[in-house]
């Protein structure tokens, strides 16, 4: 699941080199915090916060065999 949003990520921003994906293991699941350059964060937030719903939303129909819930974070 890492490589589908660090694939998607990277595909977004103007610096791909500066992004990276972080797994990190909670009581609810996995969560997969995205980190990209300041500038770049809002080309994956996007208007509304419409590209990271849509992240999200590939990311749960790819885990959607999975048994634990994996969650998307951007950081800035």
């Amino acid at each position: 699941m890492r490589e589908l949003v660090l694939f998607i990520s990277r595909s977004l921003v103007d610096h791909p080199e500066q992004v990276e994906v972080f797994e990190v293991e909670n009581e609810r699941g996995l969560v997969l915090q995205v980190k990209v350059a300041p500038e770049d964060v809002g080309k994956v937030i996007g208007k509304q916060g419409r590209i990271a719903k849509a992240i999200r939303s590939l990311v749960k129909a790819a885990s959607s065999h999975e048994t634990r819930r994996i969650m998307v974070d951007i950081l800035s």
